[in-house]
Formats: C-alpha cells, sequence, structure tokens
C-alpha cells in the first residue's frame, strides 16, 4: 500500500471518526474503532483462507441471497463442520463462526436488525474464548456495548452502532481488502488518536520515526554492527509495550520469520488490549507472541520471576519507551530484588534507572537493548549517580544519543536514547548529538528519514563527526565523574566567527571613499540641472 493511499484511507477513517463519536470522548471511541477495524481483519483473513480450503465447494450466493458464503455452507454442511474448523485452526489459528463475521455484521447493519448489538456482544465473547486456542480473555473488555454514550435505550445503542458500522463498512469498501492494508490502518488510526490524545498518548505510543530508530539499533550484530542486520532474533521484549507498535516495528526488520517470539508486557489494560489486537492484525499468530498485563516495577510477571538461574529468560533484543521519571515506591524488599541489587533501587522521584534495571536483567550476553529516558539520567546525582557509574565502569553503556525536543505527543522535553551490551568491544562511549537536526511542525518536531539515517549510520559504523558524534574515551568520562550530559563532549553549538577589527575598518574606509566619488559624479548633473548639490560628508 502506497503512502499516499494509507493516508487517504486513514483520513477517511478519522474523518468517519470524528463525524460519528458526537459525545463521547475520543479515547472510548477509539476503541470501539479499533475494535471493529480487528474484526474486519479477522474476518477477511479467515474467509480468504475458507474460500481457498473448499475451493470449488465455496458456495456462490444468489442476487438476492444476502447471507455470507460461509452461512450458507454451514447451513448445507451441519455434519462437516467440526472436521472443517479443525482444519481452519490448523492453517489461520483462529475459528470465526458465520454469524460473527464482519459482513455478517455490516448487513446487520446495513438493514438495522434490532439484534445486532445482542449479536456484536456474543461475537466479541466467542473471540475472547473459543476463536483462538490460546484464549484471550477480555480482548474487548474496555468496549461496553451498553454504555449510555452510545444511547440512553438499548433501541438507541442498537441504533447508533448500526450507524457506525455502516460508515466504515462504506468507508474500507473503497479500499483494496488485502488484509495488511487494515493493519497499517489500525496503526495510522493509532496514531492520530495518540495525537488527539496528548499527554495521555504517552501510555501507548511510541512516535513512529523514534520507533524505527531503536528498532534498527537492536537487529544490527550487537558486537559488529557495520556487518549488517541479525539474520534472526530468539526472542525480543518490551516491558513496557503500550500499543505493541515498536515490537512490531522490530518484527518489520527481520521479516515475519525472523523473530522467534515476541514479548510485551503493559500496564494499563486499555493499552494491553490493543496490544493483542495489533499483533493479531499484523499477522503475528498467536503462538509467536505474548503480552502480560501487570506491573513491570513489580515483576509480576511469572516467567521473568523465576529464581533459578538456569531458567532464566534472556532476550537477544529490548527495546522500551516506558513512562518518563514516574515517582514509585521502593521497599526494603525491592532493594534484595535480583534486577536492584547489584546496582541499587532508583529514587522514588524517577523511576527510570529501575525500569532500564529490569530490562538490562535478561539482555543475553550478545544482545541489545535501546531504552528512551528523559536527559536526567545522564547527569542526576545521588542514587542514579551511583547506578550510572557502575553501569559505566562495567562497560554495559554502549552509545548515547541525544533527540530534539517536542517530538513526542505525552511531553515537550528532549530525551535521549541509550544502547546497552552485556558486552561490548570499545572501551569507550558514542555520543550521537541530534538535537538540532529535525524538522520542524505545526505542533511537535518530526524526523525526517535523512535525519534516522544519520543517526543509524552514526551508531553502526561508529562514525565520529565533528559538531554531532564522537567515541570519547572511559578516562575521558571519569574524569568528568561519570557524568553523561552530552553537551560536554559533543556541542552542537556553532563556534563564534572570529572579526579581524583591521580588515572591518578597510572596508569601511573604503565604502566612504565610494560614497563621496558617487556624491560627487551626482553633483555634476545637478549643477547642470542648476539644482542645489549634495552635502559631502564631513570628515571629523
Amino acid at each position: 500500500m502506497t503512502k499516499e493511499q494509507l493516508n487517504q484511507l486513514g483520513k477517511t477513517l478519522w474523518d468517519i471518526a470524528d463525524q460519528l463519536r458526537g459525545a463521547m470522548n475520543a479515547d472510548d471511541f477509539r476503541d470501539y474503532m479499533l475494535s471493529f477495524l480487528f474484526l474486519r481483519y479477522l474476518s477477511d483473513n479467515y474467509e480468504q483462507a475458507a474460500k481457498k480450503e473448499l475451493g470449488r465447494d465455496y458456495p456462490a450466493p444468489e442476487k438476492d441471497d444476502r447471507r455470507t458464503p460461509l452461512e450458507i455452507w454451514y447451513e448445507n454442511n451441519p455434519a462437516d463442520i467440526a472436521d472443517f474448523e479443525k482444519q481452519m485452526r490448523l492453517k489461520t489459528h483462529y475459528v470465526v463462526e458465520p454469524p460473527f463475521l464482519w459482513s455478517s455484521v455490516a448487513e446487520m447493519a446495513r438493514t438495522q436488525h434490532t439484534d445486532l448489538l445482542d449479536t456484536l456482544w456474543k461475537g466479541f465473547k466467542y473471540i475472547e474464548e473459543k476463536s483462538f486456542n490460546s484464549t484471550f480473555q477480555g480482548l474487548f473488555s474496555e468496549i461496553n456495548l451498553h454504555s449510555e454514550k452510545l444511547g440512553r435505550k438499548p433501541a438507541e445503542r442498537n441504533a447508533k452502532l448500526c450507524n457506525i458500522i455502516q460508515k466504515i463498512a462504506e468507508g474500507i469498501s473503497q479500499f483494496s481488502t488485502d488484509t495488511d492494508i487494515l493493519g497499517d490502518a489500525y496503526e495510522y488510526l493509532i496514531g492520530q488518536f495518540a495525537a488527539g490524545s496528548g499527554k495521555k498518548a504517552g501510555e501507548f505510543y511510541t512516535p513512529q520515526p523514534i520507533s524505527q530508530i531503536l528498532s534498527e539499533i537492536v537487529t544490527l550484530d550487537s558486537q559488529e554492527p557495520a556487518t549488517g542486520k541479525k539474520k534472526k532474533i530468539k526472542q525480543v521484549l518490551d516491558f513496557a509495550c503500550g500499543s505493541g507498535s515498536l515490537l512490531l516495528n522490530v518484527r518489520n526488520q527481520l521479516g515475519p520469520h525472523g523473530i522467534g517470539k515476541i514479548f510485551g508486557q503493559e500496564k494499563n489494560i486499555t493499552t494491553y488490549n490493543l496490544a493483542r489486537m495489533n499483533m493479531l492484525l499484523h499477522g503475528v499468530k498467536d503462538t509467536e507472541f505474548e503480552i502480560h498485563h501487570g506491573d513491570t516495577l513489580e515483576n509480576d510477571w511469572d516467567i521473568l520471576n523465576e529464581m533459578n538461574p538456569a531458567k532464566k529468560m534472556h532476550f537477544d533484543a529490548i527495546v522500551a519507551n516506558p513512562p518518563f521519571s514516574l515517582r514509585w515506591e521502593p521497599t526494603e524488599a525491592l532493594a534484595e530484588d535480583f534486577r536492584f541489587k547489584n546496582y541499587g533501587l532508583a529514587p522514588k522521584t524517577a523511576a527510570d534507572f529501575a525500569f532500564l534495571l529490569h530490562g538490562f536483567h535478561f539482555l543475553s550476553d550478545d544482545g541489545v537493548m535501546a531504552i528512551i529516558l528523559p536527559h536526567g539520567v545522564l547527569f542526576r546525582g545521588g542514587a542514579e549517580e551511583r547506578i550510572r557509574t557502575k553501569l559505566l565502569k562495567d562497560g554495559h553503556i554502549d552509545t548515547i544519543i541525544g533527540l530534539p525536543a517536542n517530538l513526542f505527543f505525552s511531553t515537550g522535553i528532549p530525551v535521549c536514547i541509550l544502547v546497552l551490551k552485556r558486552c561490548k568491544k570499545s572501551d569507550n562511549v558514542l555520543f550521537i548529538n541530534a538535537a538540532e537536526h529535525f524538522a520542524k511542525g505545526k505542533r511537535q518536531n518530526y524526523l525526517m528519514p535523512e535525519h534516522i539515517d544519520k543517526i543509524i549510520d552514526c551508531y553502526q559504523f561508529r562514525k565520529e563527526e565533528e559538531r554531532y558524534a564522537r567515541r570519547v574515551p572511559m578516562a575521558e568520562i571519569e574524569k568528568n565523574e561519570y557524568n553523561l550530559n552530552i553537551s560536554r563532549y559533543v556541542s552542537a553549538a556553532q563556534p563564534e566567527v572570529s572579526i579581524d577589527l583591521n580588515t572591518v575598518h578597510g572596508d569601511l574606509v573604503s565604502l566612504e571613499e565610494k560614497i563621496k566619488s558617487a556624491t560627487l559624479r551626482h553633483n555634476k548633473f545637478l549643477t547642470e540641472l542648476e539644482l542645489p548639490a549634495l552635502p559631502l560628508a564631513k570628515k571629523d
């Protein structure tokens, strides 16, 4: 799908959202809109696979028959349904019964069927509990089909849902039914809703250009980035995964078969559901990912809480955009936690290093971790200074990338990317000061492809460039008491231009002579015309 087509589809769907949400706020309407897109994706993908599986037996409805082909087949072949669904689970990893397919629901919406609301409720429950071999309990938990925001009475709510679904069906029908397009549209709408949510958007969305930088970095060979991308990553983790876009970007770098399994964790229930839908929408099978709903800092995910070192989870790539400077309440027990014991606890005022240490604990020996954090982690004192110093002395901080201000929906502050490795070859830290390299937008700044390429090029080949990138020896960092403030090592400021006063004086004298010569020449013409002459400048 071209960028122009995607923008057009996204705009069409966004306009529908804008027209239909009425008194409902954008965050609430987002859940309905994206859930219906998700249902459309599952249905289209399933019907295409069913048509291929059934071949000539796939029914072609008569002109006036509004039933779906699968509904007709189910009615004509009741004895074969169980075998068919078993085969479809092998092919598509899930099943959608005919009444719950998007085409069936859209037809009910078109005819303003009074049972639409009830059918949707049953359909969502079916997908959560029976469609997949894995259960996706609570996948639609944030969508209240009985909300008074849709209407005060059931009939009003039913009519509102009919209107929404009909408009979406009409809007999408103008575009290709390629299932990849729906995944792209889903991502586009997440971005649009994030832009409209302002500060709340930090909970679930990392702008695509920044996401691309992180995903390109962690997919390059850890020891020799110059040799290019890894062929395979066994496991990737994002412990604050939001809507899952960052994990999907990592997958895009290596292709659909480049990652063994995707792992994500998300505390916010709405965002957790967005992430699960987003994975499925982009063709990630339910066996290829695991998203956990829980608190990263409390580490309530069983698979990451294994005390036996032999069974410890390791990840070859870790990416994260955790909440910036989150206040937290570390307990005495956490001081002995295996994630923090060797480094100490982050202060109550900012959990930034707690998030970093959580991820770093699970990084494999040949893995790469890239995390977005506020600049304060580079220079703040106290507990953060102690953690930063030990990470540096142990040789784990590989690269620091300073980004421009106002790139995020959630904050205007400039942020940085820290790249960490358990085993790195170089005895220096690469500093990239990209703070002045951006394009200015109306409400936000953004990175152009050339800005992204330059950052990746510097990281991959460990390049140095005046006022942009520099490899700083550990001895120099030690002299600066392990302060990593980027401007100490790479200043983006332009040097002051030296002024030669003698040259300036000579230029002024020359100008004075030219003025005098021009005035004398002009006065000759004035004299011939018997007009008063212009005065000559007097010398002091």
